[in-house]
């Protein structure tokens, strides 16, 4: 089982006829997932890699059945993309694109919550269910089904930590990038309890990162409401105060969010961290 996406999801590609959507629309399909349709306003009846083009995602959704939405067009756009997609009844809608303002983010994320949808970024590489649907541009090669979920704020990390679970044969239920700017959709919470509740999924690895309370918030979560074994990383333990690091939300305030503060919620609350992303593996294992 998986969380999210399966291989019941039915995709549109928001920005199909564009360099990124179009590699990536192919590289989803050559995975599994059901691509059923893109949108590019104006290029509505082209075919891409035999996937029907769209002027709009409402016009998509109608005729494909689309419930899931991946997002490729430039930020200046990104907004209007989002909204569109719930407006027009998308249900989860992942949001790769990076650099958007935040206050179009806030605008959209209050949109869709508003229309009952679900948001996955944005700057984000998306998510996948290995052997079941790839939703971004995750390297497909070192997934590994199985039953460790994973949640994190950084792309290459992510890579980073399933290569080394699936090395030593801990393959992963769902894996998800939630994205890095300071407002993204889904986030900890929201996925430990989705994970919790989901039957195939015996473990969670949880990837942190500098910057707000997220992953503090995340450690009181876990302690009082989740039973799984979790082991957690966090990255940017030299980072300087009040310098961004990478990400939009990497930055430590005067008022937290360094990674000492972060380690030392995660072992309050019990959980185990990492000093190496590849010690998340025997760290899981050994909660088992």
């Amino acid at each position: 089982m998986s969380i999210l996406i399966n291989k019941n999801t039915r995709l549109v590609v928001q920005g199909i006829t564009g360099r990124d959507g179009s590699f990536h629309s192919m590289k989803m399909k050559a995975y599994g997932t059901n691509v059923v349709a893109g949108v590019s306003p104006g290029k509505g009846g082209l075919l891409i890699e035999d996937t029907p083009v769209f002027n709009t995602v409402e016009d998509a959704v109608r005729e494909t059945g689309a419930n899931t939405s991946v997002i490729f067009v430039p930020a200046a756009f990104a907004k209007d993309a989002m909204m569109e997609a719930a407006d027009a009844g998308v249900k989860l809608i992942v949001c790769i694109t990076e650099g958007i303002p935040t206050i179009d983010v806030v605008s959209a994320y209050q949109f869709i919550k508003q229309k009952g949808a679900q948001l996955i970024g944005p700057n984000c590489p998306g998510l996948i269910s290995p052997e079941e649907s790839l939703v971004g541009i995750m390297p497909t090669q070192i997934f590994k089904r199985g039953g460790t979920g994973v949640i994190s704020r950084s792309g290459t990390l992510t890579y980073e930590v399933v290569y080394n679970l699936s090395a030593q044969g801990m393959g992963q239920s769902t894996a998800i990038g939630v994205g890095g700017d300071p407002v993204v959709g889904l986030y900890f919470q929201e996925l430990l309890a989705m994970f919790e509740n989901d039957p195939d999924t015996d473990s969670i690895a949880l990837i942190g990162e500098i910057g707000g309370d997220a992953e503090e918030r995340a450690a009181e979560y876990i302690k009082a409401h989740i039973t799984k074994p979790v082991a957690a990383f966090i990255a940017g333990k030299q980072a300087p105060s009040g310098k961004q690091m990478g990400h939009a939300g990497a930055i430590i305030s005067s008022s937290g969010g360094t990674a000492a503060e972060k380690i030392a919620a995660f072992q309050a609350a019990g959980i185990p961290v990492a000093n190496e992303p590849s010690q998340i593996p025997d760290l899981l294992k050994n909660r088992r």
